[in-house]
């Protein structure tokens, strides 16, 4: 097995191409066989019972990653593809309300309310529950940094893109090693909520946390299909990508004017449109441009499938090239601090799930929170993910949700004003401070989410 590990090495080193190539190439390949994957029933059977085609393919690309016990794939081109997270999460957020109709405010003010506050108990949670663990153990045994207090949220809800962004924040604070162990976090994270949150879809499915769904996804796409002929299908999915494209042109458009105006506000609001990422900026495309359908009576131009299809490979081809990308000798470097903050955040996410989410919210608790897990543990993407596992049919009203809330959070945590503020406020307050911050926060959104619960009825919103 050996000898034809290292003979295939040397066939792939002898035949030199640009890495760029080969990375773009295997990204179209493995494209296709996860459009392809997802259609034949074995996949179709493994994801009705909460294990995605895409973690099984991460998995197989990390043993033959160029860390793994079968290094076939170059570094250099898992070097390209450690930078994919944020443009296919990009992809992602501009299918998100194309594909559907803006819903009406009437009935979504208390679910989008008590979805960002389990967001907020969530962030602000993860640097309490960080700063605990820095502070009473890695500190006084491992004489570590106190600014790791910031690599859950960093890792877990900001991700790669928010661990790199960030890198250089840690450096100029005087924590070095910030870069390499926020992107170690945030792979961590991705395998957690991936792994771990498909776990715990079979879980909710075998105890009937789920709810039934009750919109036959396979017919209507079925239907959808036989409608139009071959030429007609193709020129269907040339506009959709040209709609998703046109969102994410948007969100580019949007994400320069902040940057062009970054100098006029100044101090530390500055800082943060100059790090603000781009995805959520490209779902506030997405919707203004489903309004303006939807106010011209052009909806007949956006397929829901399509633009769901669209998203599933975005969200599949992100988890597969991050975990092909996952540094095995970073992570067994710093693992016993990694592995500690790591279990921390992870018992606190699940402890916010099931406490806190079925508490506060009256219907779909599961895929509600399950979203929102996979979110705060593994980015937006993985949510997306263990979503589509838990409402393959799109049955329920959790995605327009999550998808409202994120406008409105997103510049707050994962790379938001908190994200940026979080070290700067360690070095000025100290790391007890910061976290005593963090506890009155995370209670007072809980107790504000039990006024909610028991004040306002259901029906009134």
């Amino acid at each position: 097995m050996n000898l034809l590990v290292q003979n295939l090495k040397l066939y792939i080193q002898s035949h030199v191409l640009p890495g760029f190539f080969i990375a773009f190439i295997l990204l179209l390949i493995i494209g296709f066989l996860l459009s392809l994957g997802r259609n034949l029933d074995p996949a179709v059977k493994l994801e009705r019972l909460g294990i995605p085609i895409a973690l099984l393919l991460g998995l197989l690309s990390i043993l033959i990653g160029p860390y793994g016990p079968l290094p076939l794939l170059p570094q250099s081109v898992t070097d390209i593809w450690i930078n994919l997270p944020t443009p296919l999460l990009t992809l992602v957020f501009a299918t998100l309300m194309l594909g559907r109709p803006i819903p009406k405010a009437k009935g979504l003010i208390q679910p989008v309310a008590t979805q960002a506050l389990l967001a907020l108990l969530l962030g602000f949670g993860q640097y309490f529950v960080g700063g605990l663990v820095v502070i009473f153990i890695l500190i006084p045994y491992l004489n570590v940094d106190p600014l790791m207090g910031c690599l859950i949220e960093v890792g877990f809800e900001g991700g790669h893109g928010a661990a790199s962004i960030m890198g250089a924040s840690f450096a100029k604070l005087g924590f070095s090693g910030g870069l390499d162990l926020g992107l170690a976090m945030a792979t961590i994270g991705l395998l957690l909520s991936t792994i771990f949150g498909s776990g715990l879809v079979v879980v909710g499915r075998f105890w009937g946390w789920i709810a039934p769904n009750s919109i036959s996804y396979k017919d209507n796409k079925v239907k959808e299909e036989n409608d139009d002929n071959y030429f007609n299908q193709l020129k269907r999915l040339f506009i959709n990508i040209a709609f998703t494209g046109l969102a994410v042109l948007i969100g580019f458009l949007l994400q320069n004017i902040l940057r062009a105006l970054a100098p006029f506000v100044g101090g530390i609001f500055q800082e943060v449109l100059l790090v603000f990422p781009v995805f959520p900026l490209a779902l506030l495309g997405s919707l203004l441009i489903r309004y303006l359908l939807e106010k011209f009576e052009k909806t007949f131009l956006i397929s829901q499938i399509l633009q769901r299809e669209i998203g599933v490979l975005a969200t599949d081809l992100l988890i597969t090239t991050a975990m092909a990308s996952l540094n095995l000798p970073l992570l067994l470097n710093d693992w016993i601090p990694l592995t500690i903050l790591a279990l921390a955040g992870l018992i606190w996410n699940l402890v916010a799930m099931f406490f806190f989410a079925r508490f506060a919210f009256q219907d779909e608790w599961f895929e509600r929170s399950i979203i929102e897990f996979g979110n705060a543990t593994g980015v937006a993407a993985s949510g997306l993910l263990l979503l589509r596992l838990s409402d393959p049919r799109n049955s329920t009203n959790t995605l327009p949700i999550f998808s409202i809330k994120q406008l409105f959070l997103q510049p707050l945590l994962s790379g938001g004003i908190i994200t940026v503020i979080a070290p700067l406020a360690i070095v000025n307050l100290g790391l007890k401070g910061w976290t005593e911050i963090c506890a009155i926060s995370t209670i007072l959104f809980l107790g504000i989410a039990i006024v909610i619960k028991l004040a306002i009825p259901k029906a009134s919103l």
